[in-house]
């Protein structure tokens, strides 16, 4: 039985960057993107709607943009340490984003990382569509999939974790018996169990009574 799972948000916490802002900026489209962002965060559009909008901005982007962009993010300090940690402890790290799995699977194959699941961009002879196949990765699928990486592994809830920095993180935060809030708007440090400014995730090692 797996006693331990992690379960990370990826932009901005497992990474520094924005992956949705990083393509928007190869497109020339930073500026228009930026808005529908800011609208969703006034509550103008929900998180569906406003992926919805941002990604139908990218149409026409070449697939090889994807590895411009693995090129551009940063994983987080601390990351490598902590996923150490957990897989000593004979533990599970995973990541859940409402960012691309284009960009998630190179990166967290490369991290050793257990589980992970990301949207889908849709991308036709060589260029994205615009569109995102499948369902999106929203807060209830966030939740959903760390209830479902815990149940495959046969982690009993009160070694699960959940670390992010958005309200799309919340439902998985509160599902999950510790909480971490990683360099978070307000509302997540709100309601988080721990609050931790970064930069790096190092603390987190400690926070699960690992070495």
């Amino acid at each position: 039985m797996t006693r331990l799972l992690v379960v990370l948000d990826v932009d901005s916490t497992l990474i520094g960057q924005e992956v949705v802002d990083l393509l928007a900026e190869l497109a020339g489209v930073g500026d228009e993107v930026a808005r529908v962002t800011e609208a969703a965060m006034r509550g103008e559009l929900d998180f569906a709607a406003s992926l919805a909008r941002r990604v139908a901005l990218l149409q026409g982007l070449p697939e090889t943009v994807f590895a411009e962009v693995g090129d551009r993010i940063t994983v987080t300090p601390g990351v490598p340490r902590l996923i150490d940690a957990v897989h000593a402890a004979h533990g599970a790290v995973a990541a859940v984003s409402g960012g691309f799995r284009q960009v998630l699977d190179p990166l967290a194959a490369r991290l050793g990382l257990d589980r992970w699941h990301a949207n889908d961009l849709e991308v036709v002879d060589g260029r994205l569509t615009g569109r995102v196949r499948g369902d999106v990765v929203d807060a209830a699928a966030k939740r959903e999939r760390l209830l479902g990486w815990a149940a495959e592994l046969r982690v009993p809830r009160a070694g699960t974790a959940a670390i992010g920095d958005g309200a799309n993180d919340l439902l998985m935060m509160e599902a999950s018996a510790l909480s971490v809030a990683f360099a978070a708007k307000p509302a997540v440090r709100a309601a988080a169990d721990v609050v931790l400014p970064g930069p790096s995730m190092e603390p987190v090692v400690r926070l699960l009574g690992l070495r």
